[in-house]
């Protein structure tokens, strides 16, 4: 990501624009009139946000584009028509203009300012296809109001071609996914923008993108997917800058004032990852075997001195099956975590191996509204070494089991325009709550707007969720489609 100053934004913009988010919705459902609910099957959740990593689903792709304008009658009436920004660019340019902001429904003390979220937004998307070659572009301009700069953010720029019928390479940079959950991660190891998913950006921002060459070989009895990224992809994870977090080293939330200090490794072709997944048709089931070898993504290890916050080296095994189950779609998912640096679970400062699970249930539970649920588990190895190696009255004992439960309810009305959801985590280990309410509503072909939040509860300001209680924030936004 490069990154440029702008000129500060105006103060009050996130406050101002959430206000006229809601007012926006409000005033759009009103004037639409009654209308008798689609017929289309409610769309799947997404793929993969999770949350800690483990909070996932396959959004990978960017938004459903409405398809460009057509011809225009040669008519007086359509003079004005002819002048919208639709108009006025190549057919083969496609992207959005997204006015978003949000604001803290609390004061934050370790934040010196109200707003998480404050940006305009233009991403333009672009491809080209010759003989046996395809092309894809795909970049965000943005005016950020809240870190008072400009941003440019690549999410693709890609080269797709199939040197035989049974293999499919693509080049450069790229966004993404695999696995089973549904905002839970437990066999994707790519990289994650946690900042997004929590301030408010919309869903696909979730998953970050990658600097990778992806290959993929078909067979009669199995199909492998292998990704090779020549130098090390971390996740965008929460550093202070935005959103506050609990710094155990400190025993306190810290926000802007105490930035993570981090050395991520960055060395090309020395500091790569390799991940691999074997996937096959068993009946009407998908059952899929990974192997992943790089890094933790997030921070797992501190040094010392100075206090930087690292990323120790990482394997993963795991497997994935998902399929036709009482009238519905479940998945089981687990996977080890082989934390290469701490073996022994003897380093304090080193995050312990883990085993992880992940089982999931999705049906259609009445005309336009579909539920799902989610059990995840993350169990600690070594537990015993870890316990013996903690610093007495400095650095407080991790739960050996973390337990997360999920639900999701979208209902959809309005002939589909409308978009009511919920989705809900909850970690009966930690005491500690999670919930993303969201409606949006699809005004027409161009325009979209939505409003939505990031609630956090807990007990601790140590657990995962409870240590964000103070960064809930409510957004809105406004999108133009092209």
């Amino acid at each position: 990501m490069y990154r440029r100053r702008s000129h500060a934004l105006m103060s009050g913009f996130g406050t101002g624009l959430v206000l006229m988010m809601i007012a926006c919705a409000a005033a759009a459902a009103a004037e639409a009139p009654a209308l008798p609910e689609g017929l289309a099957e409610a769309p799947a959740a997404a793929d993969s946000p999770a949350l800690p990593e483990g909070l996932g689903g396959d959004v990978s792709g960017g938004p459903a584009l409405p398809e460009g304008l057509g011809e225009v009658p040669a008519a007086p009436a359509a003079a004005a028509e002819d002048a919208s920004p639709g108009k006025l660019r190549p057919a083969w340019l496609h992207g959005f203009w997204d006015v978003r902001g949000g604001v803290r429904t609390q004061n934050d003390p370790a934040q010196s300012k109200d707003a998480t979220l404050g940006e305009l937004r233009l991403q333009l998307e672009a491809d080209k296809a010759w003989d046996g070659l395809v092309l894809k572009y795909r970049g965000d301009f943005i005016g950020d109001g809240v870190l008072e700069e400009g941003d440019f953010d690549l999410r693709e720029l890609s080269l797709t071609f199939s040197p035989a019928s049974v293999l499919d390479v693509k080049v450069g940079r790229q966004v993404l996914t695999w696995g089973t959950g549904d905002l839970l991660f437990v066999n994707d190891l790519f990289p994650k923008d946690w900042q997004a998913f929590l301030s408010g950006r919309d869903v696909e921002y979730l998953k970050a993108p990658s600097d990778a060459i992806r290959t993929t070989w078909f067979t009669d009895w199995v199909n492998v997917d292998f990704v090779y990224t020549p130098q090390f992809d971390p996740d965008r994870f929460i550093t202070g800058e935005r959103l506050s977090f609990y710094n155990s080293l400190y025993g306190r939330t810290v926000g802007a004032d105490r930035e993570v200090n981090f050395n991520a490794p960055s060395t090309w072709f020395e500091d790569d990852e390799y991940a691999l997944r074997l996937y096959r048709m068993v009946g009407s089931a998908e059952l899929a075997f990974y192997a992943y070898s790089g890094y933790w993504k997030s921070p797992g290890g501190q040094r010392f001195p100075p206090m930087q916050a690292t990323f120790p080296k990482l394997s993963v095994y795991g497997a994935s099956l998902r399929g036709n189950f009482l009238k519905g779609i479940g998945n089981v998912e687990l996977a080890y975590y082989d934390s290469r640096q701490d073996r022994g679970g003897d380093n304090p400062f080193v995050n312990n191996s883990e085993f992880r699970l992940l089982l999931g249930y999705e049906r259609e539970l009445a005309k336009e509204l579909t539920g799902g649920v989610q059990y995840y588990l993350e169990h600690m190895m070594d537990y015993g070494a870890y316990r013996n190696s903690l610093i007495p009255l400095i650095m407080d004992a991790r739960d050996q089991d973390r337990h997360l439960f999920t639900v999701r309810l979208t209902k959809l009305l309005m002939r589909q325009d409308l978009t009511l959801s919920l989705f809900a985590f909850f970690s009966p280990s930690d005491v500690d709550t999670y919930l993303r309410p969201l409606v949006s509503y699809k005004v027409n072909d161009h325009w979209t707007v939505e409003c939505g939040g990031n609630v956090f509860f807990g007990e601790k300001p140590s657990t995962f969720f409870g240590q964000f209680e103070d960064n809930t924030n409510v957004y809105g936004a406004v999108r133009y489609s092209f």
